[in-house]
């Protein structure tokens, strides 16, 4: 895998990377999906049923981890996308994957006459679909994050796509999932292109996020119009629970 930069300096008016895709959930959370924002100092998070990310400066002093701690809930797990750095002492390390960020360089993006919008009713079957292809993190509320799409046979939902992390300017592409039975079809590249295509009608870019092992996937995107941007990485870590009192 070709070197990547990392992540970039902080400014110190707000604990945002200079890029908004160095650190794309604090990004989100500080700009289109404020509305979501759980905040304590300078950590963030989204609604447990929203999305399980939290957001940290990317230089988190000893009291943001505090308050991680304390908006987390003692032995709970805190989801970091992106984070780089070292977890404290007490913290158990729960979950740790490398990944890598992908940018459109030229996607041929398109509505597909086939999807339908997505919504609130869909949630159940949407889930269940999650259930079956495990293409990450999709709860309930998942689906207020942004547009997201579906193709269906035989009425089922069979294969989905939709919109996640919101950095200004930017949106990401996720929940990309096939029913088993309808593989190699290329739903999945139909459905990733009109979202894409919704994505750029806003004026935005399209980006997304896969396992650096992944290189199947990793090939596909780039021979859809991805440029791999850098490495990542997504961890999960557990909050000590206190010292018990003698």
């Amino acid at each position: 895998m070709p070197h990547l930069p990392s992540s970039g300096p902080v400014t110190a008016e707000s604990g945002l990377a200079s890029h908004p895709l160095d650190n794309p959930a604090l990004a989100s959370l500080t700009g289109p999906h404020a509305h979501f924002a759980e905040r304590r100092g300078r950590v963030l998070r989204y609604p447990r049923d929203v999305s399980p990310w939290l957001a940290l400066p990317d230089e988190p002093d000893a009291d943001d981890w505090d308050d991680l701690a304390a908006l987390v809930g003692p032995g709970a797990e805190a989801p970091l996308a992106g984070f780089r750095g070292q977890t404290p002492a007490g913290w158990e390390v729960t979950f740790d994957l490398d990944g890598v960020q992908l940018v459109d360089d030229g996607l041929a993006a398109a509505p597909d006459p086939e999807a339908v919008r997505l919504g609130p009713a869909d949630v159940p079957e949407m889930l269940d679909l999650v259930e079956r292809t495990r293409p990450g993190p999709f709860l309930p509320r998942t689906v207020e994050l942004g547009t997201y799409l579906g193709i269906r046979r035989g009425g089922a939902l069979v294969a989905m796509a939709g919109e996640r992390l919101h950095p200004p300017g930017w949106t990401e592409i996720s929940a990309v999932c096939t029913d088993p039975d309808f593989r190699g079809e290329g739903l999945a590249t139909r459905l990733i292109l009109a979202v894409a295509h919704g994505i750029r009608e806003r004026g935005e870019t399209p980006f997304l996020h896969t396992a650096a092992s992944n290189t199947g996937a990793i090939r596909l995107y780039e021979s859809l119009g991805f440029r791999l941007r850098r490495t990542t990485r997504f961890l999960a870590a557990r909050v000590p629970e206190p010292l018990p009192v003698s």
